[in-house]
């Protein structure tokens, strides 16, 4: 039978009239036990408060801006059948009294140990009753130097973020655990050498009383709060809490996500749910900005920042200089050794595909592609080309100068009146994605298949040229390219890309914008194919068009318009004249 339970704030040790940051969940909603509901953050800790049970959420008693203390309801939600499940769970955050009990017996045998100086081992202390918690950073290395109450490695669970203090002043010897590693109390993180001052400190707490002892041990095992970071800061808020994190009790939170310990260039400060919500969209915090009070990250700097990526933009991390890659956080290269697994051969790769291979990888990463493909019947325009070229062959007999035209150069040519016909495409867009720079210039570049690698050169002012000019250049610099003659000149200041494999063969495919061009126009082999001409079909050879574009500054009516023009042109290249 449907049962009405109370969500209520957990103990939360001396906090009170703690803001609600966020609420995780709306009327209808369905959450499981344990599930986030709201997110509370005072000025040292943020947490959520879970669900003790599992059910639909039927009303909320909060809404963002509200003050909560222990106790004060947050939902109602509706379960179905007993309320076995909830029970222990209602009894263990009512009477968490155990968990902090042995913090002081784990500690008051740390102490005769620390007061012995040597290698001392950092545990983890009292985190509730969470267990096999990831260790999501290690912040220390070995052979670093840490102070008292230093953080050596960060946990996170689905609910909280801590970190694990150093009992000790002293010398990190060995690291105990990694990233990725799962830890539960007690779990052995580092072995530390204690460096001779801290060991006075450590000697005179045993000499006072066991009570004043385990007040002493328990601001870093049950809070994480390093009371020696804080001696110079001599706010209120700050001495309170760490006065009332000393009682061990009843009021002891079993786990608390300390603000003040997570600087700007360690763990980012976020709620878990902001965490979870970064994680699904593969965004690194580290690199996102917090727009909230003391720096906090909210899912609106998330969503901001990803979609700076997405545009282009250049992002800064949020505590340094902007990392490679536009801001992808990608998996380090995979390392094989192929040679287990038969005969290899290493060859390097030459000077050309070195640098075109960073050029091109960068390009596809940052650049949104779009392939639009389209076809263009040029039964009309072969025959003229090979009309021209027995022509210059018969020239060229006589002793007059003979110019051998391909397909590029009318592709180049009708590609210029293309060019003035969508602006757009003659453009650059700056590296923030904001602003776009149209050319009045027509400067195509053309791929050129090398010994060492691809190549663009450039040819200048095609508007300005005719097709035998425009020929004789692109066959020049064909030739220097094969012979690694090129220099910068002859590759810079392209407008528009053409790369044609029609000499070897294929039916389509998607090249690769040439950053800061917005587009690349390749094509394939013409092929004879039976076109229907109204009363019967018809032999047509037909060029095969494969247009790339940046879609953030050409959409897809445009593209498939610049590619419907560029074939009536080439089907009619009188066209050009007009």
């Amino acid at each position: 039978m449907a049962d009405l339970k109370e969500a209520i704030v957990p103990d939360i040790g001396d906090y009170s009239d703690v803001p609600v940051i966020e609420v995780l969940v709306a009327a209808g909603d369905t959450v499981e036990k344990d599930q986030g509901l709201v997110t509370l953050e005072s000025d040292k800790a943020t947490m959520e408060v879970p669900s003790s049970v599992a059910g639909v959420v039927r009303e909320l008693k909060v809404k963002v801006g509200d003050t909560l203390s222990e106790g004060a309801v947050v939902a109602l939600i509706e379960t179905a059948g007993d309320d076995a499940d909830a029970k222990p769970a209602r009894a263990a955050a009512e009477a968490p009294a155990p968990a902090p009990a042995a913090a002081p017996q784990s500690e008051a045998k740390a102490a005769p140990a620390a007061s012995g100086g040597g290698v001392q081992e950092a545990k983890v202390p009292d985190i509730g009753d969470y267990g096999d918690v990831p260790v999501i950073e290690v912040l220390v290395a070995v052979g670093d130097t840490v102070a008292k109450d230093q953080g050596l490695v960060t946990l996170e669970s689905d609910k909280a973020t801590m970190e694990v203090p150093s009992a000790v002043a002293g010398v990190v010897k060995e690291l105990k655990v990694k990233v990725g590693d799962t830890v539960s109390e007690g779990s052995v993180v580092a072995l530390v050498e204690k460096e001779g001052e801290g060991g006075g400190e450590a000697k005179a707490a045993p000499s006072g009383p066991p009570a004043a002892a385990a007040q002493d041990a328990a601001p870093v095992d049950a809070r994480g709060t390093p009371g020696a970071a804080h001696d110079d800061d001599a706010r209120a808020p700050v001495d309170k809490a760490a006065t009332a994190g000393t009682r061990a009790g009843p009021g002891q939170p079993p786990l608390r996500f300390e603000a003040d310990a997570v600087l700007p260039d360690k763990v980012p400060y976020a709620s878990p749910a902001v965490r979870l919500f970064a994680r699904e969209l593969g965004a690194d915090l580290g690199r996102v900005s917090g727009s909230a009070r003391g720096g906090r990250i909210t899912r609106e700097d998330v969503q901001k920042f990803v979609k700076g990526v997405l545009q282009g933009g250049a992002v800064a991390p949020a505590g340094g200089a902007p990392a490679g890659g536009g801001g992808l956080n990608l998996l380090p290269w995979p390392k094989v050794d192929f040679a287990k697994f038969g005969e290899i051969e290493v060859q390097p790769l030459s000077r050309i595909k070195k640098i075109s291979g960073a050029n091109l990888a960068r390009n596809w990463a940052l650049i949104p592609h779009v392939t639009h493909q389209d076809d263009a019947d040029i039964t009309d325009l072969e025959a003229l080309r090979v009309q021209l070229n027995k022509e210059a062959e018969k020239a060229a007999a006589r002793g007059g100068k003979a110019t051998k035209l391909t397909m590029l150069a009318f592709l180049m040519k009708a590609g210029v009146a293309a060019l003035k016909a969508f602006p757009e495409f003659n453009a650059s867009l700056d590296a923030g994605g904001e602003n776009l720079t149209l050319k009045k210039y027509f400067h195509i570049g053309f791929a050129a298949d090398t010994p060492g690698g691809l190549v663009v050169p450039v040819v200048r002012d095609c508007d300005r040229k005719g097709i035998n000019e425009i020929a004789d250049e692109t066959s020049a610099l064909a030739r220097k390219a094969r012979d690694g003659k090129l220099g910068p000149a002859d590759m810079s200041g392209g407008c528009f890309s053409i790369s044609s494999l029609g000499g070897i063969g294929g039916t389509a495919f998607t090249p690769i914008v040439n950053a800061p061009e917005v587009a690349i126009l390749g094509v394939t082999r013409a092929a004879m194919k039976p076109v229907w001409d109204g009363k019967a079909f018809q032999p047509r050879l037909i060029l095969p068009l494969s247009l790339s574009y940046d879609h953030r500054v050409v959409d897809g009516a445009a593209a498939a318009r610049f590619t419907a023009y560029l074939a009536q042109l080439l089907g009619d290249m009188r066209r050009v004249l007009l």
